[in-house]
């Protein structure tokens, strides 16, 4: 990847580094700085902005796994012409404005310096998106190169351990087997992706002594559940439903995991569960 890759207009990266400062803004006690970068979320991330379909444009590309290199490349033709078919003024002037509102709100410069382990892929799906916007005066080669990486990650299967087969050599099969029982019994044998993951982190914790590492994790959580139904609800319509979304809201602002139990993993569990059906119905 070239070291020339502008990271502030990188959709993806920003993104995720709004919801690292909001994560890290949860453990530092900084609510100001938690709200303000919630608020930049919501503003520019709203439902219907070009931000907002060019966050979706990663997602689809960057986390979508699938079977065959046919249903790959017409993912990629499907891409490809949703980021031919955007606003290319408009977006560039909502990038524009999100980095002013980061800059002005965020003095600090180290905000575009969080480190974001998918660094390398939100940057080459960021070229490829402007390459494939700037047609044959685009660096053809360069975008021939990239559509096959992402080819590639698209056909790559994103593990995603179960609770039956999550291994370390710091947790025994046991307390694995006994963690999974206690929560499937309270809540039955139908944990999503988010939950299965949660439960995962915490029963490592637990073995591992890394309470303080684990809180981290459930700082990011707590800001990514409670920044999507924001971004949600502001480009939805259905009153009853944005009533709900508001109450949830709540709830998760209320998480509390300064004490890191079973009790606080189960309202964890039960938030991530309310914010998957929500938005399943806020998309239908």
């Amino acid at each position: 990847m070239s070291k020339s890759h502008n990271k502030k207009r990188n959709v993806g990266i920003i993104y995720e580094q709004l919801l690292r400062t909001m994560a890290q803004s949860l453990i530092d006690s900084d609510q100001e700085k938690y709200n303000n970068a919630l608020t930049i979320l919501r503003n520019n991330f709203a439902k219907g902005s070009q931000l907002y379909k060019e966050f979706r444009l990663f997602n689809a590309l960057v986390k979508t796994t699938v079977d065959t290199d046919a249903l790959a490349t017409r993912i990629l033709n499907e891409a490809h012409k949703a980021a031919i078919d955007s606003d290319s003024a408009q977006l560039r002037k909502e990038k524009a404005q999100l980095i002013k509102e980061i800059n002005h709100t965020f003095v600090d410069a180290s905000f575009y310096n969080q480190r974001i382990d998918e660094y390398r892929s939100y940057a080459t799906i960021q070229t490829l998106l402007n390459d494939w916007r700037r047609g044959t005066d685009a660096d053809l080669g360069r975008v021939a190169s990239y559509e096959n990486k992402v080819c590639g990650w698209l056909m790559k299967e994103k593990v995603s351990e179960t609770l039956d087969t999550i291994k370390d050599d710091s947790v025994s099969n046991l307390s694995v087997k006994i963690m999974r029982e206690k929560f499937n019994s309270k809540y039955g044998n139908t944990f999503n992706t988010s939950q299965q993951e949660l439960i995962k982190e915490y029963v490592f914790s637990k073995s591992n002594g890394k309470t303080e590492q684990f809180k981290s994790y459930l700082g990011e959580l707590k800001s990514s559940l409670h920044a999507e139904l924001c971004m949600y609800s502001a480009g939805c319509n259905n009153q009853v439903l944005n009533e709900k979304m508001d109450k949830v809201k709540d709830v998760i602002q209320e998480l509390n995991y300064a004490t890191v139990d079973d009790e606080a993993i189960s309202r964890f569990l039960v938030v991530s569960q309310l914010k998957s059906e929500l938005l399943e119905g806020n998309d239908e």
